[in-house]
């Protein structure tokens, strides 16, 4: 049952969450620093919530990707949904105000990269299958 839900609606969901002020603040987090590091060349390295959501959306996309290499009837159905979260960010970025920032933009395109790596990936895994004689 979960197998087919399309794991980039988790950032989907967490960015509405924030914006709706479930985290606390303005409704707007991303801007919180989680932490710093002192390096050795002089310079601090400092990771955000926005960059931790980015984060989180490459390695979701990972395994994304790694679900669209199965061939089953199955398959149709998630990119079908893969196909409706993009939308759904699309709409979202198109029609809300909160919506229309840089980090909500990034998610969107790691989306919309996850929805043609998956038709891709699995036209070529399907392609494998057919046998001409």
């Amino acid at each position: 049952m979960f197998a087919h839900i399309p794991l980039m609606i988790v950032p989907f969901i967490l960015y509405n969450l924030g914006l709706a002020g479930v985290f606390g603040g303005d409704g707007a987090p991303w801007a919180q620093q989680l932490f710093s590091v002192p390096m050795m060349s002089g310079g601090v390295f400092t990771m955000t919530v926005a960059d931790l959501m980015i984060l989180i959306a490459l390695l979701l996309s990972f395994f994304e990707i790694l679900k669209s290499t199965r061939t089953s009837n199955a398959s149709v159905v998630d990119h079908l949904l893969s196909t409706f979260v993009f939308v759904a960010f699309l709409v979202e970025f198109l029609l809300v105000r909160g919506a229309a920032t840089s980090l909500f933009f990034t998610l969107m395109i790691i989306t919309f990269v996850d929805v043609l790596a998956g038709f891709t990936v699995s036209l070529r895994a399907s392609s494998r299958d057919v046998n001409f004689r």
